[in-house]
């Protein structure tokens, strides 16, 4: 099955509702952590989208300069 690529606002959405998930005192341990596995693999896709962004930004600002 094909995933489609989610953006950066979906994605910190997303771990925003699991941040507010973990806040359930009824949450079991195991749980939590698998709630905070998830959310943390989420933080690192968007922290990666990011750093793509930053090095496309540099490159067509490095374009401008020398043009």
């Amino acid at each position: 099955m094909h995933e489609e690529k989610q953006s950066f606002e979906t994605k910190l959405e997303q771990a925003k509702t699991i941040l507010e998930n973990l806040s359930d005192p009824e949450l079991s341990l195991e749980e939590g952590m698998k709630k905070y596995q998830e959310g943390i693999a989420i933080l690192k896709e968007a922290t990666q989208m990011l750093e793509e962004a930053k090095l496309t930004y540099t490159k067509l600002q490095e374009k401008e300069v020398l043009a």
